[in-house]
């Protein structure tokens, strides 16, 4: 048993792979996906690494406002490409696109937590990996959209390294579980300090 009484822990994100990291890290936990218009940060020219840590503070807070005894983490991840900010793919036709365009190539996945309490953050960080796609063949790609499907558009980079998107990539340099879209050690020492988990 890792957690310590009376204190609760709200998941603010929808992400399956971030309930699966808490889950499997032994945190106990409910889920409350937070209401945040997401498009009004994402303003021209805003840093990737600023944004990450922005939406990740917005889903906390949010979650806090209602719930002001439980500690809220809000998680978010922005992908830089090619000097700019990507983000979701809207249909499989513009993952496509976009896997094609960073085939062979590096970018930056950001991977930002917030930690807030009623309705203040107490804590907030963000983890940087370089991500480098190896140069795969069309009948790769298509293969791998066929059969990876729409699930692909609930992600940032039209991949999921946990599955058959690992095999697009020739170099990870970083933390696995930020890949995911949680820096899981710097949130666990978090929760350890306020409690939710024991130290």
């Amino acid at each position: 048993m890792t957690t310590t009484d009376g204190e609760r822990l709200i998941l603010a994100s929808k992400s399956a792979a971030r309930r699966a990291v808490l889950t499997d890290a032994g945190v106990p936990f409910s889920v409350h996906v937070a209401d945040v218009d997401e498009d009004a940060l994402k303003t021209p020219g805003v840093d990737p690494v600023e944004l990450a840590v922005e939406l990740a503070r917005a889903k906390a807070l949010a979650v806090s406002r209602h719930d002001a005894e439980a500690w809220v983490l809000g998680a978010d991840q922005t992908l830089a490409f090619d000097g700019g900010l990507v983000s979701k793919a809207p249909t499989l036709a513009a993952a496509r696109e976009r896997l094609m365009a960073m085939r062979g190539r590096t970018h930056q996945l950001h991977s930002g937590a917030a930690l807030a309490r009623n309705g203040q953050v107490v804590w907030s960080g963000v983890d940087t990996v370089e991500m480098k796609m190896r140069d795969f063949s069309d009948a790769f790609l298509d293969a791998y959209l066929a059969a990876e499907g729409e699930a692909l558009l609930a992600c940032v980079g039209s991949y999921r390294l946990e599955g058959l998107g690992s095999q697009l990539f020739e170099a990870v340099e970083g933390d696995y579980f930020t890949v995911l879209g949680l820096p899981l050690w710097p949130v666990l020492a978090e929760l350890r300090r306020a409690g939710v988990i024991v130290s």
